[in-house]
Protein backbone atom coordinates (compact mmCIF):
# COMPACT_ATOMS: atom_id res chain seq x y z
CA UNK A 1 0.00 0.00 0.00
CA UNK A 2 2.75 2.52 1.20
CA UNK A 3 4.72 1.21 -2.11
CA UNK A 4 1.13 2.28 -4.20
CA UNK A 5 1.42 5.33 -2.80
CA UNK A 6 4.63 6.60 -3.29
CA UNK A 7 3.91 5.18 -7.78
CA UNK A 8 0.88 7.46 -7.46
CA UNK A 9 3.16 10.27 -6.41
CA UNK A 10 5.16 9.42 -9.02
CA UNK A 11 2.55 10.19 -11.91
CA UNK A 12 1.32 13.23 -10.87
CA UNK A 13 4.62 14.30 -10.87
CA UNK A 14 5.44 12.89 -14.44
CA UNK A 15 1.68 14.49 -15.28
CA UNK A 16 3.11 17.86 -13.92
CA UNK A 17 6.54 18.47 -15.16
CA UNK A 18 7.62 15.78 -17.95
CA UNK A 19 5.16 15.43 -19.95
CA UNK A 20 4.49 18.64 -22.31
CA UNK A 21 6.60 18.72 -25.63
CA UNK A 22 9.67 20.95 -24.13
CA UNK A 23 10.16 18.79 -20.98
CA UNK A 24 9.13 15.24 -21.78
CA UNK A 25 11.54 12.71 -20.36
CA UNK A 26 10.94 9.42 -22.25
CA UNK A 27 13.50 7.19 -20.16
CA UNK A 28 11.17 8.56 -16.95
CA UNK A 29 8.31 7.67 -18.72
CA UNK A 30 9.62 4.12 -19.88
CA UNK A 31 10.58 3.59 -16.00
CA UNK A 32 7.33 4.59 -14.33
CA UNK A 33 5.14 2.30 -16.93
CA UNK A 34 7.81 -0.66 -16.33
CA UNK A 35 7.64 -0.04 -12.47
CA UNK A 36 3.87 -0.06 -11.95
CA UNK A 37 3.97 -3.39 -14.44
CA UNK A 38 5.96 -4.70 -11.77
CA UNK A 39 4.16 -4.07 -9.52
CA UNK A 40 0.94 -5.14 -11.04
CA UNK A 41 2.05 -8.26 -11.33
CA UNK A 42 3.85 -9.32 -8.37
CA UNK A 43 3.04 -12.79 -6.95
CA UNK A 44 2.04 -11.31 -3.61
CA UNK A 45 -0.82 -9.43 -5.45
CA UNK A 46 -2.04 -12.34 -7.38
CA UNK A 47 -5.26 -12.95 -5.24
CA UNK A 48 -6.29 -15.86 -7.14
CA UNK A 49 -3.03 -18.16 -5.88
CA UNK A 50 -4.74 -17.54 -2.06
CA UNK A 51 -7.28 -19.26 -0.31
CA UNK A 52 -10.54 -17.65 -0.38
CA UNK A 53 -10.40 -16.45 3.16
CA UNK A 54 -7.09 -14.63 2.83
CA UNK A 55 -8.71 -13.43 -0.75
CA UNK A 56 -11.10 -11.72 1.64
CA UNK A 57 -9.26 -10.78 3.86
CA UNK A 58 -6.58 -9.14 1.78
CA UNK A 59 -9.54 -7.40 -0.18
CA UNK A 60 -11.30 -6.36 2.88
CA UNK A 61 -8.33 -4.57 3.75
CA UNK A 62 -6.59 -2.71 1.01
CA UNK A 63 -8.89 -3.61 -1.90
CA UNK A 64 -7.37 -5.30 -5.43
CA UNK A 65 -4.48 -3.40 -5.99
CA UNK A 66 -3.93 -4.63 -9.05
CA UNK A 67 -7.05 -2.73 -10.38
CA UNK A 68 -5.78 0.47 -9.22
CA UNK A 69 -2.98 1.01 -10.85
CA UNK A 70 -3.83 -0.55 -13.85
CA UNK A 71 -6.34 1.70 -14.29
CA UNK A 72 -3.44 4.46 -13.71
CA UNK A 73 -1.31 3.08 -16.29
CA UNK A 74 -4.25 3.00 -18.27
CA UNK A 75 -5.41 6.94 -17.63
CA UNK A 76 -1.09 7.67 -18.16
CA UNK A 77 -1.13 6.02 -21.57
CA UNK A 78 -3.75 8.01 -22.62
CA UNK A 79 -1.90 11.10 -21.52
CA UNK A 80 0.90 10.80 -23.49
CA UNK A 81 -1.09 11.81 -26.30
CA UNK A 82 1.72 12.22 -29.34
CA UNK A 83 4.60 10.99 -27.59
CA UNK A 84 2.86 7.75 -27.52
CA UNK A 85 4.44 6.75 -31.17
CA UNK A 86 7.94 6.76 -28.47
CA UNK A 87 6.43 3.59 -26.68
CA UNK A 88 5.48 1.14 -29.82
CA UNK A 89 6.50 -1.73 -29.88
CA UNK A 90 8.67 -1.49 -26.58
CA UNK A 91 5.30 -1.12 -24.67
CA UNK A 92 3.29 -3.67 -26.36
CA UNK A 93 4.74 -6.65 -24.05
CA UNK A 94 4.06 -5.00 -20.73
CA UNK A 95 0.63 -3.62 -21.41
CA UNK A 96 0.14 -7.15 -22.57
CA UNK A 97 1.15 -8.78 -19.60
CA UNK A 98 -1.33 -6.51 -17.32
CA UNK A 99 -4.43 -7.27 -19.48
CA UNK A 100 -3.36 -11.33 -18.99
CA UNK A 101 -3.74 -10.27 -15.07
CA UNK A 102 -7.33 -12.50 -14.60
CA UNK A 103 -9.09 -9.95 -13.17
CA UNK A 104 -11.93 -9.09 -15.21
CA UNK A 105 -12.18 -5.19 -14.98
CA UNK A 106 -8.61 -4.71 -15.13
CA UNK A 107 -8.76 -6.63 -18.59
CA UNK A 108 -11.36 -4.39 -19.67
CA UNK A 109 -9.81 -1.86 -18.93
CA UNK A 110 -6.29 -2.18 -20.55
CA UNK A 111 -7.29 -4.42 -23.82
CA UNK A 112 -8.48 -1.08 -25.53
CA UNK A 113 -5.04 0.34 -24.96
CA UNK A 114 -4.00 -2.14 -28.20
CA UNK A 115 -6.46 -0.56 -30.42
CA UNK A 116 -5.19 3.03 -29.44
CA UNK A 117 -1.85 1.76 -30.08
CA UNK A 118 -2.65 0.35 -33.36
CA UNK A 119 -4.53 3.59 -33.93
CA UNK A 120 -1.01 5.75 -33.25
CA UNK A 121 0.87 3.30 -35.22
CA UNK A 122 -1.45 3.94 -38.36
CA UNK A 123 -1.98 7.68 -38.05
CA UNK A 124 2.00 8.80 -37.11
CA UNK A 125 4.06 6.08 -39.06
CA UNK A 126 3.81 7.22 -42.13
CA UNK A 127 2.86 3.58 -44.02
CA UNK A 128 -0.67 3.91 -42.67
CA UNK A 129 -0.48 0.13 -41.68
CA UNK A 130 0.38 -1.14 -37.72
CA UNK A 131 3.16 -3.71 -38.72
CA UNK A 132 5.63 -3.06 -35.59
CA UNK A 133 2.64 -3.47 -33.23
CA UNK A 134 1.07 -6.51 -35.27
CA UNK A 135 4.56 -7.86 -34.94
CA UNK A 136 5.69 -7.54 -31.64
CA UNK A 137 1.92 -8.55 -30.05
CA UNK A 138 2.05 -12.03 -31.43
CA UNK A 139 5.64 -12.76 -30.36
CA UNK A 140 4.85 -11.49 -27.07
CA UNK A 141 2.08 -13.89 -27.29
CA UNK A 142 3.50 -16.55 -27.62
CA UNK A 143 5.82 -15.99 -25.38
CA UNK A 144 3.08 -15.49 -22.26
CA UNK A 145 0.83 -18.04 -23.07
CA UNK A 146 3.60 -20.72 -23.54
CA UNK A 147 5.02 -19.32 -20.00
CA UNK A 148 1.66 -20.38 -18.63
CA UNK A 149 -0.73 -17.05 -18.98
CA UNK A 150 -3.91 -16.70 -20.81
CA UNK A 151 -7.21 -18.42 -21.06
CA UNK A 152 -10.32 -19.42 -23.08
CA UNK A 153 -11.62 -15.95 -21.38
CA UNK A 154 -8.93 -13.47 -22.65
CA UNK A 155 -8.96 -14.96 -25.79
CA UNK A 156 -13.34 -14.28 -25.95
CA UNK A 157 -12.31 -10.69 -24.43
CA UNK A 158 -9.71 -9.91 -26.79
CA UNK A 159 -11.18 -10.81 -29.51
CA UNK A 160 -14.74 -9.59 -28.89
CA UNK A 161 -13.18 -6.00 -27.67
CA UNK A 162 -10.44 -5.47 -30.89
CA UNK A 163 -13.63 -6.05 -33.08
CA UNK A 164 -15.97 -3.29 -31.74
CA UNK A 165 -13.13 -0.37 -31.73
CA UNK A 166 -11.74 -1.50 -35.09
CA UNK A 167 -15.18 -1.76 -36.62
CA UNK A 168 -16.18 1.64 -35.07
CA UNK A 169 -12.73 2.99 -37.32
CA UNK A 170 -13.31 4.47 -40.38
CA UNK A 171 -9.61 3.21 -42.07
CA UNK A 172 -8.54 0.91 -39.54
CA UNK A 173 -12.15 -1.22 -39.77
CA UNK A 174 -10.36 -3.74 -42.51
CA UNK A 175 -7.29 -4.35 -41.91
CA UNK A 176 -8.67 -4.26 -37.76
CA UNK A 177 -10.80 -6.93 -38.31
CA UNK A 178 -8.13 -9.20 -40.39
CA UNK A 179 -6.05 -8.55 -37.36
CA UNK A 180 -8.94 -9.44 -34.47
CA UNK A 181 -9.33 -12.65 -36.00
CA UNK A 182 -6.25 -13.63 -36.93
CA UNK A 183 -5.01 -12.59 -33.19
CA UNK A 184 -7.94 -14.73 -31.45
CA UNK A 185 -7.23 -18.02 -33.66
CA UNK A 186 -3.29 -17.67 -32.75
CA UNK A 187 -4.53 -17.51 -29.00
CA UNK A 188 -6.70 -20.81 -29.63
CA UNK A 189 -3.95 -22.74 -31.22
CA UNK A 190 -1.13 -21.64 -28.47
CA UNK A 191 -4.03 -22.70 -25.36
CA UNK A 192 -4.75 -25.50 -27.14
CA UNK A 193 -0.97 -26.43 -27.78
CA UNK A 194 0.12 -25.65 -23.91
CA UNK A 195 -2.97 -28.24 -23.16
CA UNK A 196 -1.71 -31.03 -25.31
CA UNK A 197 1.91 -30.26 -24.58
CA UNK A 198 1.60 -33.30 -22.12
CA UNK A 199 -0.83 -35.70 -23.75
CA UNK A 200 0.39 -39.01 -24.72
CA UNK A 201 -0.97 -39.17 -28.28
CA UNK A 202 1.95 -37.91 -31.00
CA UNK A 203 -0.44 -37.58 -33.36
CA UNK A 204 -2.63 -35.12 -31.18
CA UNK A 205 0.68 -33.04 -30.34
CA UNK A 206 1.91 -33.02 -33.91
CA UNK A 207 -1.39 -32.01 -34.87
CA UNK A 208 -1.48 -28.87 -32.50
CA UNK A 209 2.09 -28.12 -33.48
CA UNK A 210 0.93 -27.87 -37.04
CA UNK A 211 -1.74 -25.39 -36.21
CA UNK A 212 0.45 -23.41 -34.63
CA UNK A 213 2.85 -23.14 -37.25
Amino acid sequence: RVFLRAVNQFTSVLNRFFLDQANFELQLWNNYFHLAVAFLTHESLQLETFSQAKRNKIIKKYGDMRKEIGFKIRDMWYNLGPHKIKFIPAMVGPILEVTLVPEPELRKATIPIFFDMMQCEFNFSGNRNFHMFENELITKLDQEVEGGRGDEQYKILLEKLLLEHCRKHKYLSAPGEVFAWLVSSLLENLLDYRTIMHDESKENRMSCTVNVL
